[in-house]
C-alpha cells in the first residue's frame, strides 16, 4: 500500500509522540518529539525549495483566461499545486485545477499565510439580471435551516459537520467587471479557530472562473487587504468574455449571481482550509499544551487520531528518510 509523504511523517510523529508522553522519563519523551519534529522540518523545506513559482502573465490551461500576477504575489503551476493540494495536504486529485497564487512571502507550510486555489467550472453562462434583488441576510438564514441536511452527508463521507457563522464579508457584485466576491467564516466541528473561505469569481461567456482563498479567520484582516489587487489579477481572453456571450448557441448556468452564492457547497467548502489548519495546529499543539490534536467525531464518542501502520512488499520499502511516492514535480 503507497502512502503520500504528509500522511507518512504525520504517522510517525503521533506513534512516536504516544511512545514518547508514555514514557516515565521527560527527557527521552522531549529527545523523540523534536527528532520527529526535524523529520517534519527536513520534509517542508523540501516541499518549499521545491517549488517553482512564476509572476507577470500567465495563460491558464485551456486558454479561456489568464493571469497577470503583480507584485506581492507569486503563481504556482498546476501539476506542483496539484502536488501541494493532493499529497501534501492530503484533499482529493481536481481536474478543474489551474493553479495556485500565494502572497510574494507566503508557501504551502507559511502559517501565516494564506493561498488562493484557482478553478474553472463550465457551468455556462450566468445570469446577473438578480445581483441587486438579493437580501443577503435572509440567503444567511435560508443556508443554515439547509445545514442539518448538509452535515449528515458530510458525515456519511467521513467529515465533520460545517456551521456557517455569518458572512465574514457580504457578498458584492461589481456589474461593470462581471466579477462576484464574498467570505464566510466556518467553523468545523468543536474546533476552536474557525475557517475563513474567501470566494471571487469571474464570469465569462462559458461558465466561472473562481478563485478560492483559504485561511484562518484572524487572517481576515489580511485577505481583504489584498483583494483589491486580486479582483484584477484574472481577464477572460477575447471571444471568451461575459460580453461574448450568444444567446442561440451558447450554454445558461443554471445558477444566477444569488444562485452562486446561495449553492449547495457544505459539502466540500473549506475541505483545503480545514487540512492545512489541522497539520499546522497538530504540530503547534507539542509545544503548545493544545489538548485536541486530529480528533474526529463518530456518534457520541470522541476518538482520537490513531496512527496506521503499512508493512511494505517485498518490492516497496521505505525509511523516515525516503518514503515512497515522494517525488515532488519539477
Amino acid at each position: 500500500m503507497k502512502m503520500r509523504k504528509m500522511t507518512f511523517f504525520l504517522c510517525i510523529f503521533f506513534a512516536c509522540s504516544s511512545l514518547a508522553f508514555a514514557k516515565k522519563d521527560p527527557i527521552d519523551s522531549t529527545k523523540l518529539i523534536m527528532e520527529q519534529m526535524k523529520l517534519y522540518e527536513k520534509y517542508t523545506d523540501s516541499v518549499n525549495s521545491a517549488m517553482k513559482y512564476e509572476t507577470g502573465v500567465i495563460q491558464l490551461k485551456g486558454g479561456m483566461a489568464k493571469l497577470t500576477i503583480p507584485k506581492g504575489f507569486k503563481y504556482l503551476g498546476v501539476e506542483q499545486s496539484n502536488y501541494v493540494l493532493h499529497d501534501a495536504w492530503g484533499n482529493p486529485e481536481r481536474d478543474d485545477l489551474l493553479g495556485m497564487i500565494f502572497p510574494e512571502s507566503g508557501g504551502p507550510f507559511k502559517d501565516s499565510s494564506y493561498a488562493f486555489i484557482i478553478s474553472f467550472d463550465a457551468m455556462g453562462y450566468v445570469k446577473d439580471n438578480d445581483a441587486d434583488k438579493i437580501n443577503y441576510q435572509d440567503l444567511l438564514e435560508d443556508w443554515r435551516k439547509e445545514e442539518p441536511a448538509a452535515n449528515a452527508e458530510r458525515q456519511k463521507m467521513g467529515y465533520e459537520p460545517i456551521h456557517m457563522v455569518g458572512w465574514a464579508q457580504q457578498p458584492y457584485y461589481d456589474s461593470k467587471n462581471k466579477v462576484l466576491h464574498w467570505a464566510k467564516e466556518l467553523k468545523f466541528g468543536d474546533d476552536e479557530l474557525n475557517t475563513l473561505n474567501y470566494d471571487v469569481r469571474f464570469l465569462g461567456r462559458r461558465g466561472i472562473l473562481s478563485l478560492n482563498a483559504i485561511a484562518t479567520i484572524d487572517q481576515l484582516a489580511l485577505v481583504k487587504n489584498d483583494i483589491p489587487r486580486i479582483l484584477k489579477i484574472a481577464e477572460f481572453t477575447e471571444g471568451n468574455t461575459y460580453a461574448d456571450f450568444d444567446d442561440n448557441t451558447d450554454k445558461v448556468a443554471a445558477y444566477t449571481v444569488g444562485g452562486l452564492v446561495a449553492g449547495k457547497i457544505l459539502l466540500k467548502v473549506g475541505f483545503f482550509a480545514k487540512f492545512w489548519k489541522l497539520i499546522l495546529l497538530a504540530f503547534a499543539a507539542v509545544g503548545g499544551g493544545i489538548a485536541k490534536l486530529f480528533k474526529r467525531k463518530k456518534k457520541d464518542q470522541d476518538l482520537v487520531y490513531e496512527p496506521v501502520v503499512t508493512t511494505p512488499t517485498d518490492t516497496e520499502t521505505t525509511t523516515p528518510d525516503k518514503p515512497r511516492d515522494t517525488a515532488i514535480p519539477s
